[in-house]
């Protein structure tokens, strides 16, 4: 198999943390960014120097651009961009969200990916190849209760990534992806106890790194979710 040059938001754990060492196992190389310090400095010293990991907080276009800047130089336009980083509002009616915490969780899931896109995306577009991968969920198509904020974002990539596959030259392909229900820090904070009925993100990784690498052209444009057929 031909090592591709993966980048990946949201790296310091959860599905992040187990797409890195999913995909570095198999001989690809990952360029990865998340807000974690001790983290980031964890997985460089276990995976560098050919894997590079840098604290950046997405929401700050600027800091996204230097980032890029870097990665494209150490390695050139990827292959797979999967904008994984996230938050979720703690539980709580839509009017009693505070609009700090409101803001954040649009800036973070909206905001980020589109800062993410502005920055990696032209290289890719000369290239005319690799696939954007914009994780979803669930609630970007379905909703529920007390995470109006998180629903709202994830609806909104659906669309936002619909519209940019329109956007891409033939031969691209950007696609939102539900991963599914997985036991992250993320899903305690919505499920508490229950969250652990579900797999964990190295368990998921073993299905979703195969899923994700076969994702192709004739993929543009569709939501899909991983493990289902593509």
């Amino acid at each position: 198999m031909t090592s591709k040059v993966i980048v990946i938001t949201g790296v310091s754990r959860g599905l992040g943390r187990a797409m890195t060492e999913g995909f570095i196992r198999l001989g690809h190389r990952v360029l990865g960014c998340g807000r974690s310090e001790e983290a980031i400095h964890e997985l460089n010293n276990l995976h560098g120097p050919e894997n590079r990991f840098h604290v950046v907080e997405i929401t700050n276009d600027e800091a996204v651009g230097n980032w890029a800047e870097h990665c494209l130089s150490l390695a050139g336009s990827p292959d797979l961009l999967i904008n994984n980083a996230a938050l979720v509002n703690r539980n709580a009616p839509l009017w009693k969200v505070p609009a700090s915490e409101f803001s954040m969780v649009v800036d973070v899931n909206i905001k980020g990916v589109a800062n993410v896109i502005r920055h990696f995306v032209p290289v890719m577009v000369a290239k005319r190849s690799g696939i954007i991968v914009n994780l979803s969920s669930g609630w970007g198509r379905s909703t529920n209760a007390e995470v109006a904020p998180y629903c709202a974002t994830k609806w909104a990539i659906e669309g936002l990534t619909k519209a940019l596959a329109q956007e891409l030259p033939q031969g691209m392909t950007a696609t939102p992806v539900n991963p599914g229900i997985i036991n992250t820090d993320m899903l305690h904070r919505t499920f508490g106890s229950h969250a652990q009925n579900y797999p964990t993100a190295e368990k998921w990784a073993k299905t979703a790194i195969p899923w994700l690498l076969g994702l192709g052209s004739k993929d543009n444009g569709i939501s899909l979710t991983v493990g289902e057929p593509h």
